[in-house]
């Protein structure tokens, strides 16, 4: 039987790249909120390199005025 884990995965294979990138955000914000309340202090060393390879071959000013984009629809 599939872990949990196993199953993010699989679907998050599925995804656009911009869709992952949507993720990681959304885990590394949560990750930030969690840590802060247990420890009120977050190590940024922990998370350092997570999202490496993630914007290979990608443009970044378009990435980031698409997500301005979507904030005003």
């Amino acid at each position: 039987m599939a872990t949990i884990l196993e199953r993010i995965k699989r679907e998050a294979e599925k995804l656009t790249p911009e869709e992952l990138l949507k993720l990681v955000d959304e885990f590394i914000h949560r990750l930030l909120e969690k840590q802060t309340v247990k420890h009120n202090k977050f190590d940024v060393n922990r998370v350092y390199g997570l999202g490496k390879g993630l914007w290979h071959n990608k443009d970044v000013q378009d990435y980031v005025i698409r997500l301005r984009e979507d904030r005003f629809k």
